[in-house]
């Protein structure tokens, strides 16, 4: 499996001069752990995590040292944890530096960067266009989903999850393109958060429609 059979398509993102404030709300309404931060042409320039809105002068978790420990620490830590803690924009708290991968990217090799850099997400690009997401979760989900499907199995299961994301695309009624569908052998998983009853059902009819489903398996939390 590569990073397109599992990754989040439809990605939150701000931009260099998004508040702050902005970001905490993207976070908590997106149920996020971070968000790419890109430029006015859609390219990559950073991301920003919950990790860098934990130290904050607004809820009292700035940093704070001894007079003698902060005599010792070089003026850029400071003047850098000064940002993080004080910045209203997102460019004063981002990260420039930004592992990313493609779609093929093997999952194994996905595991890898994020054990190994020890980051919980991958944005995921073709060529400069940011084009999703892969995240610790979405690897746990894998894992959940799959029962060690063969490669002509994995070939049919990304047209059937393309032709799911089609329909979707054309509903009015559901966001649901945004969230995790993973797909084994005919066998579709749907992870994520559904607004209704009513969404969870129209949802579940319109995957059961798709040539070559042969099941759906309901791992979607109700936010009603």
């Amino acid at each position: 499996m590569n990073a397109s059979d599992v990754m989040i398509r439809a990605v939150a993102t701000v931009r260099p001069d998004t508040p702050i404030a902005e970001v905490a709300k993207l976070i908590m309404l997106n149920d996020v752990s971070a968000l790419p931060v890109v430029d006015d042409e859609g390219g990559l320039v950073g991301i920003i995590s919950e990790a860098d809105l934990l130290r904050r002068e607004e809820i009292g978790t700035e940093m704070h040292r001894p007079w003698w420990l902060e005599a010792m620490t070089p003026a850029t830590m400071l003047a850098a944890e000064f940002a993080k803690s004080h910045g209203m924009r997102v460019d004063d708290l981002m990260s420039s530096e930004v592992i990313t991968a493609t779609e093929d990217t093997p999952l194994t090799e996905n595991a890898a960067i994020l054990e190994r850099n020890r980051i919980k997400r991958i944005p995921i690009m073709r060529g400069s266009e940011l084009v999703g997401i892969v995240s610790q979760a979405n690897l746990v989900q894998a894992l959940a989903s799959s029962d060690m499907a063969t490669q002509d199995g994995l070939d049919e299961s990304r047209i059937i999850k393309q032709e799911i994301l089609s329909r979707l695309e054309q509903q009015t009624w559901t966001d649901f393109g945004s969230r995790n569908i993973i797909v084994i052998d005919g066998s579709v998983h749907l992870w994520g958060l559904v607004g209704s009853e009513e969404e969870r059902k129209a949802l579940t009819a319109l995957v059961q429609g798709v040539p070559g489903v042969t099941g759906v398996v309901d791992e979607m939390i109700p936010a009603y």
